[in-house]
């Protein structure tokens, strides 16, 4: 083997990956408005939508563990927040 036969290994991320990470974001930017905004109908999807980037898995899994945990902690914040204030649920 001579130097030029030499290539190093490229570390590639896969397309779903990317997805995981864009979900999970996705996830929190949905759960934090629901806070805000109609907990029962934001929130629900939020958490549907962190549990399959946690299940598509790959280098994001923190990223899917942090946005699992944090639609839940707006869950229970957007409900007590609406339940104190009289807002409307849905």
């Amino acid at each position: 083997m001579t130097g030029l036969d030499y290539e190093p290994a490229v570390d590639r991320t896969r397309p779903s990956e990317t997805v995981a990470g864009l979900l999970s974001s996705l996830a929190i930017f949905t759960s934090v408005i629901g806070v805000i905004w109609h907990p029962l109908r934001l929130i629900p999807v939020a958490v549907i939508v962190s549990l399959v980037a946690a299940a598509m898995g790959g280098r994001h899994n923190r990223l899917a563990f942090a946005a699992t945990m944090i639609c839940a902690a707006c869950f229970f914040l957007g409900m007590a927040i609406a339940v104190m204030l009289s807002k409307p649920l849905w």
